[in-house]
């Protein structure tokens, strides 16, 4: 009788952006009938499900979020787990610093890879992927910090990187034999080019935008508004609507302890709707108008400055009197006329 070994079908957990990186890497431990599954953290500052959904100035472009696209695409399961409290001090106190902006993209890494690893024990998974590609980001992906990354996450050697695995020491996966090292990749730098040539060679036409990245922490105007938001506030505290308002509309700060909040098209006048029970707010009903929202403890007066100002956003602009409705979540509605504030009244400084 011929006796046969039984092979186990190992199983790794893929860390799922929405990018194509992390696309790619997956598809190749697929090629190599690994059994994936993805995870995909929420922290509440990825632009995929908010900013993209809400915009209607793009029309064409598919709203979706890109994450659960990707898993569907890849015919994998993903798990999306809220991080948004924990991930709290990972913004406000990281070890290794911002990057350009108030990206705290090493101890990121550093912490999502340490969710993976005690998923992937929790879930009896043999090892983590991830989609990075050495000297891809200045911050995050050089060669110096991978080892940081394993070894602060947990992680190890069971954190395996297939696009660049070649310029790195082989990993448990590797060795152990569970992966073929011949198959991974020697990816490094800023181009793009071997992941859109492997993209074309999987027939894999239809991706997020590779280089924009999906975390608004990178993106100057959104980290001007949230260091607003911390200076007003006198603390680096925030709540998860402080954040997703960040991305929303105008936002016009004429005095230190207030700002509005202007929508920019419908798509987002249709978003601040859901915060209208929170905040105070108006919008002419005498003219086309946006909804805004007032941040911030106001008195009467400030109010129908607030009203002039958003005046000056309206089809009525250049009127004499426009109409305003306000709602107050303590004192009910009421309507206010006024005129607008004249363009040269609206003062650069008080964009954030």
């Amino acid at each position: 009788m011929i006796q046969t070994t039984e092979h186990k079908q190992r199983k790794a957990v893929s860390l799922i952006s929405g990018g194509l990186d992390s696309m790619l890497a997956t598809k190749a431990m697929l090629d190599q009938s690994i059994h994936v599954e993805g995870l995909n953290f929420y922290t509440g500052f990825c632009h995929s499900g908010h900013t993209s959904a809400i915009r209607n100035n793009r029309k064409a472009k598919p709203k979706r979020n890109d994450a659960l696209w990707v898993a569907e695409q890849l015919g994998i399961k993903l798990h999306i787990i809220d991080i948004v409290d924990d991930y709290k001090d990972i913004v406000i106190n990281p070890q290794y610093g911002y990057g350009k902006n108030l990206n705290p993209c090493l101890d990121c890494k550093v912490f999502m890879v340490k969710q993976a690893k005690d998923w992937m024990l929790e879930n009896d998974f043999d090892f983590i992927i991830t989609g990075e590609v050495i000297g891809q980001r200045p911050k995050s992906q050089r060669k110096i910090f991978m080892p940081i990354v394993a070894k602060k996450s947990g992680a190890d050697d069971r954190l395996l990187r297939p696009l660049c695995a070649k310029n790195l020491e082989p990993t448990l996966p590797e060795r152990e034999g569970w992966v073929d090292r011949d198959k991974l990749f020697d990816f490094s730098g800023r181009s793009r080019k071997p992941q859109f040539a492997m993209a074309k060679e999987h027939g894999i036409e239809d991706f997020a935008q590779p280089a924009g990245g999906c975390c608004v922490l990178t993106d100057a105007n959104y980290t001007k508004k949230l260091y607003d938001l911390w200076e007003a506030r006198g603390n680096r505290n925030y709540e998860l609507d402080d954040i997703i308002l960040l991305k929303i509309g105008r936002h016009i700060r004429p005095q230190e302890h207030y700002k509005l909040i202007i929508g920019r098209e419908e798509g987002e006048n249709n978003f601040l709707e859901g915060y209208r029970y929170a905040y105070t707010n108006m919008r002419s009903i005498s003219h086309n108008s946006p909804l805004a929202l007032i941040d911030g403890e106001v008195t009467a007066e400030e109010i129908a400055y607030c009203a002039r100002i958003v005046a000056r956003f309206t089809d009525g602009k250049h009127a004499d009197n426009v109409t305003m409705q306000i709602t107050s979540p303590s004192t009910g509605e009421w309507q206010l006329n006024v005129k607008p504030l004249a363009e040269t009244d609206v003062k650069k400084e008080w964009y954030v």
